[in-house]
């Protein structure tokens, strides 16, 4: 075996600041687009975000089509009906606005659009099949309104597949965003709990990618096409995810618990950016992997703060549940990059850090923003644990960037020790996310 000697670092184009989305028409004006499918989810629409977007577009003379039926933690079928849109609707340019449902949906609608195919052809294998898409895709545009995904920066679409009781993605380099908008002005009004999922989401990002196997620990690709945008961790990624642990200590909290704090907001949603890089170039692993069985076995827990049309588990609370147990058991692979994870999200040294440390100011920051306390309280027992195993399983180029390789055991003693980080009754009362 040859291992890798490279890395590559590839950024999506990124403006930042209050009132950058009005820059939305001029940037596809400058992209080549004038007719474009503006996706969105109803309570962005309902919200006004959306029409001040396509505001901004129209005046600079490009037609813009508004698809307001993005989904929530989207499925195959929600991304099918906004394919289907985009196919019928003779688009040359894309732009998401929202969370990174509606971005990832608009990615999918793009690909489709551009390079016509099953969704279920592009999924990742062994899930999907695995289709590479065959050529660069039309410009896309991407403004998130929340402070989580960081799919503004990466190369990835996560769906939903219920029938399979898992999630999957699709991620090739084509899918990253032709520019991304990144306003703070879009968070006033995001309620404290989808702060704190989405927020949680950015940190637990910036440890996978900070802690995750080094890229040149993986075999060489036969070819370069062949080499996968999830690489591990490098010199480059390092950098973008540390500050994203930094911003993500220093200001969550209050991010959650004030939402007039545009400073805090702003700074989250920066973060949010800086590890959608980091992830993008390094990749994600356990907790991830774990997550998508989580959001996917039950469709039975209705979360506060978000809408009620339909039953779900925030992407950012799925993946947060088991981090601490995760970060417990890869520790001994690199016991200086988990010690210096946890430094950065506290913001003081710790120098007499083990493999508990970075578990419990992760589970600190978890109850001092309102998560969830664990998996039990998303609707899940020991009972479940061998169907979240095979779904975790399922995701396998998650996991073969973690820095220590776990099998079906691992996994499953990950999520028996994640059905309650803590005991919700012993949580205080006067949490500043939600009420329990």
């Amino acid at each position: 075996m040859t291992n890798e000697t490279i890395f590559t670092l590839e950024a999506t184009p990124i403006k930042f600041g209050a009132g950058a989305s009005a820059d939305a028409g001029w940037e596809l004006k400058r992209l080549g687009a004038s007719r474009v499918m503006v996706i969105s989810d109803p309570g962005i629409v309902e919200a006004g975000i959306t029409g001040r977007v396509v505001e901004a577009i129209e005046a600079a003379g490009i037609e813009a089509v508004v698809f307001d039926r993005a989904r929530v933690e989207p499925s195959a079928e929600s991304m099918q009906e906004a394919a289907d849109f985009a196919v019928d609707g003779d688009f040359d340019g894309f732009v998401g606005v929202g969370g990174g449902s509606s971005l990832d949906t608009a990615k999918v609608a793009d690909l489709v659009a551009t390079h016509p195919a099953a969704i279920m052809d592009y999924v990742n294998a062994p899930v999907g099949g695995g289709k590479k898409p065959p050529g660069p895709l039309k410009p896309l545009l991407a403004i998130p309104t929340t402070a989580g995904t960081g799919s503004e920066a990466t190369t990835v679409a996560v769906l939903d597949l219920p029938d399979l009781k898992t999630k999957s993605g699709i991620s090739h380099r084509y899918l990253r965003p032709h520019q991304g908008i990144v306003d703070p002005e879009l968070l006033r009004g995001v309620p404290a709990e989808v702060t704190s999922s989405c927020g949680l989401d950015v940190v637990c990002h910036a440890v996978e990618s900070f802690v995750s196997k080094p890229y040149d620990a993986r075999e060489r690709p036969d070819t370069p096409d062949d080499r996968p945008p999830y690489q591990g961790a490098n010199p480059v990624s390092d950098v973008w995810s540390a500050k994203a642990l930094e911003y993500g200590g220093q200001y969550l909290r209050r991010a959650v618990s004030d939402a007039d704090d545009l400073e805090a907001r702003g700074h989250m949603m920066l973060a949010a950016s800086l590890a959608g890089i980091g992830f993008g170039s390094a990749g994600v692993h356990i907790p991830h992997a774990c997550a998508y069985p989580i959001a996917s076995l039950k469709h039975e827990w209705s979360p506060p703060g978000y809408p009620d049309d339909h039953p779900f588990v925030p992407h950012g609370w799925s993946v947060i549940v088991t981090a601490p147990a995760a970060f417990r058991y890869t520790y001994e692979a690199d016991p200086e990059k988990h010690r210096r994870a946890a430094e950065l999200i506290a913001g003081e040294p710790i120098p007499d850090a083990d493999e508990n440390t970075l578990p419990q100011v992760l589970t600190d920051l978890m109850r001092d923003v309102g998560a969830p306390s664990g998996v039990r309280e998303l609707g899940y027992d020991d009972g479940d644990i061998e169907a979240l195993v095979e779904g975790a399983m399922k995701q396998q180029r998650l996991l073969v960037v973690s820095p220590r390789e776990p099998s079906e055991d691992d996994v499953a003693a990950i999520l028996r020790d994640s059905m309650e980080n803590w005991s919700p009754a012993a949580a205080s009362a006067g949490s500043p996310g939600r009420e329990r």
